[in-house]
């Protein structure tokens, strides 16, 4: 997942990660420390890469002004329409998971210019045909003012691309090992796929080089558990 998001992160963009995602973070730092060394990069709470001092008041003003590029966001439930559900499963007035709201997510669905959806968990309770709660939408009428929008999910199988004429979620690419029986039958919606779409490329020995060494180090300082779960305790 880190790999297929670094692939998305352009040089001289800004580009920022939010709260409780070490997945984006290790492949916005992966891109940064390979093929965009100038992407300006923003990654809450971290030591080297949080600018602002004035706290999130500060970054949403930064967002407002669509200063972002390119942001990450994700939902406890997630449909084929791009829609995001932090707010609860079931009636919400009596639901079965409460989930712990939307915080800056709607606002942040529709300033930066590019969102990618991430999800580390890929399953028909997640992927969803319709949400219960549209936390964050992933379209909105022409007359409503919105720079952005939603432009690739990526998860543990595949990647899915956000079709702006069919407002739908297509298959781009699926990751290596996965077929697309078993990809079905982990969603809750029939799949579409892009006429030309694959198989993800493996991550390269380059690419799993710097992940295991200045990624690591880097995502350590704010993400300490995940780096040693993810890369192993560092030497």
């Amino acid at each position: 997942m880190a790999c297929a998001i670094a692939r998305e992160v352009r040089d001289g963009e800004t580009v920022a990660v939010g709260t409780l995602a070490p997945v984006p973070a290790s492949g916005v730092l992966l891109a940064h420390f390979t093929h965009a060394p100038r992407a300006t990069v923003v990654i809450l709470n971290h030591p080297d890469y949080w600018p602002f001092r004035g706290g999130s008041r500060e970054f949403y003003d930064f967002a407002q002004r669509g200063r972002f590029d390119l942001f990450f966001l994700s939902g406890g439930q997630l449909d084929r329409h791009g829609n995001l559900n932090l707010i609860a499963v079931g009636d919400p007035a009596r639901p079965s998971v409460r989930l712990p709201g939307g915080a800056g997510a709607a606002m942040l669905y529709y300033l930066p210019r590019r969102v990618i959806v991430f999800r580390t968990e890929h399953s028909p309770r997640i992927f969803v045909e319709r949400v219960d709660v549209v936390t964050s939408p992933g379209s909105t009428p022409p007359d409503v003012v919105r720079p952005g929008g939603p432009w690739k999910t990526v998860t543990p199988l595949c990647v899915f691309r956000f079709d702006p004429g069919r407002r739908a979620l297509v298959v781009e690419s699926v990751h290596p090992g996965v077929t697309r029986e078993a990809l079905q039958a982990r969603t809750g919606f029939a799949l579409d796929y892009d006429p030309a779409a694959g198989t993800t490329p493996a991550p390269t020995a380059e690419e799993l080089g710097v992940l295991r060494t200045r990624v690591r180090e880097a995502v350590a300082r704010t993400y300490p558990r995940f780096a040693a779960a993810a890369f192993g305790a560092q030497r």
